[in-house]
């Protein structure tokens, strides 16, 4: 029996008299792909943002393998394993390919000590360029990020939230702005990551045909609470989200 990664438990947020996340509860098993959708201002990237530390929950906890994680900083709840990407992107534009993914992995890794005095790419070189070859960037290794195709821009910010092995992913709207190839190209090193490397990750997506054929499970958000969660072929066929969401 799979044991869950990750539990939230009655989360809420409010700013003022405005309700962002209203009580949500679900959990994140290990080895899972779970989506979360939901028209925008539902309170997705608020939900991540309080799981994160980037905002303090208003109620609720989040439980990391058990622990009590609720109200963490990024900093903590990135060495515990948990990484994530934003909306907009995060790479360093005038550093090569391999040099992101090497500061990616040392976020994870390392004490202030050993980065002053050991070597210089913290010994994640060839994680670096492992790393870029599973996404596909193995032959752009030297090349400045800030050169790269806005897809390429894209996988190279996924590859870096999966340095260092993170026990835990968030990904915020992967599929933005990307071309149906090199969406095609993200979708399937995903996958490859969930099935050969074990990664568990949550994906926040606006593109429904993204997260329906890479999700195994999917929760619905309407106006910051979860209206329900089930399998991509369930929440196709509910009339309520049909009502609320998706439109037809």
């Amino acid at each position: 029996m799979t044991r869950p990664v990750l539990e939230v438990s009655g989360l809420a947020k409010h700013f003022g008299g405005v309700v962002a996340v209203d009580g949500v509860s679900f959990t994140v098993n290990e080895g899972e792909i779970l989506g979360i959708i939901g028209p925008n201002g539902c309170g997705k990237s608020t939900l991540f943002n309080c799981i994160l530390g980037q905002l303090t929950p208003s109620a609720g906890t989040v439980r990391l393998d058990g622990t009590d994680v609720t109200g963490a900083t990024p900093e903590a709840m990135n060495r515990r394993g948990v990484s994530r990407t934003f909306q907009l992107l995060q790479v360093f534009p005038e550093l090569s390919v391999r040099e992101n993914l090497i500061l990616a992995g040392q976020e994870h890794r390392g004490s202030m000590v050993s980065r002053l005095f050991g070597p210089g790419d913290a010994g994640l070189t060839n994680e670096a360029d492992r790393m870029a070859e599973v996404f596909r960037l193995g032959h752009l290794t030297r090349a400045k990020a800030g050169g790269l195709s806005y897809g390429q821009q894209k996988l190279l910010d996924a590859a870096m939230a999966f340095m260092a092995g993170p026990r835990l992913v968030l990904l915020d709207e992967p599929a933005g702005g990307v071309n149906l190839t090199m969406l095609a190209d993200l979708k399937e090193r995903l996958r490859v990551m969930n099935a050969e490397h074990g990664a568990t990750f949550v994906v926040i997506e606006h593109n429904m045909d993204f997260v329906m054929s890479l999700c195994t499970r999917v929760i619905v958000m309407v106006e910051g609470k979860v209206l329900m969660s089930g399998t991509p072929a369930e929440v196709r066929a509910d009339p309520a989200v049909l009502d609320a969401y998706l439109g037809h």
